[in-house]
């Protein structure tokens, strides 16, 4: 019996935080497999991830793929999803046929005929020419912020734009959280139960939502002291 598998990709790691694009798109995707009738099995998420990012940078798609078996279907919510690079999203496309699944998407054809992977293909094109136009857009955002003096680029967890809007501080918020967050995981508690702890202490992200055990896990590698085990 065919089965379905998720894929889920969000690009920034604000939107890892706020949850909202991962949430949005598993939505989709369950509602692809009640569509055909198929169990959903597994997602996989690559949290924080350019589409530009060639397969072998996608841990996530890798795992995704490799559960496939004839007839499945690989269920993505769109198909920029998959990348925002037109060669790439080929080879995807390439490597799930080779297993003889195939790829579902609500923006792009089920079928295999000429005429809808011409359409596929057009959409791969487009996924990427949006992907350059929002690099350009970006690059001259940051150019008129430096020439005001302003900083540009991420700031990263337990710091702050200073009031003269150029330079870092300290956080003691956030440094808090990640003390906590390094705390319960000294005491062996896996990355799901760190969230509902944190959750319970009115704890938030950035965004003001609950913390997400991706982002745990991203907060644990970059700032903690020990290995982290994503599937915990």
């Amino acid at each position: 019996m065919p089965v379905v598998v998720g894929y889920r990709r969000v690009s920034t790691d604000a939107q890892t935080e706020s949850g909202a694009g991962l949430d949005a798109q598993l939505t989709t995707i369950q509602g692809i497999a009640a569509r055909l009738n198929l169990s959903l099995v597994a997602v996989h998420d690559d949290a924080g991830l350019s589409g530009s990012l060639p397969l072998e940078q996608r841990p996530a798609l890798l795992a995704a793929i490799d559960m496939l078996g004839p007839a499945d279907v690989l269920a993505v919510s769109r198909r920029d999803r998959l990348g925002r690079d037109a060669l790439h999203t080929a080879m995807i496309q390439r490597l799930v046929e080779r297993r003889g699944a195939r790829i579902v998407s609500p923006d792009a054809p089920d079928t295999n005929d000429p005429a809808s992977r011409l359409l596929t293909q057009l959409l791969d094109a487009f996924a990427e020419f949006e992907r350059q136009i929002i690099r350009q857009r970006t690059r001259n955002a940051m150019a008129a912020a430096r020439s005001k003096g302003r900083r540009t680029g991420h700031v990263p967890w337990g710091s702050r734009v200073a009031a003269d809007g150029r330079h870092l501080e300290s956080n003691p918020e956030e440094l808090a959280v990640l003390e906590e967050i390094r705390r319960l995981r000294h005491r062996g508690l896996t990355l799901i139960d760190i969230c509902d702890a944190l959750t319970e202490k009115g704890l938030l992200n950035r965004a003001s939502n609950p913390f997400k055990p991706s982002h745990v896990a991203q907060l644990l590698e970059r700032h903690g002291d020990g290995v982290i085990v994503r599937s915990a």
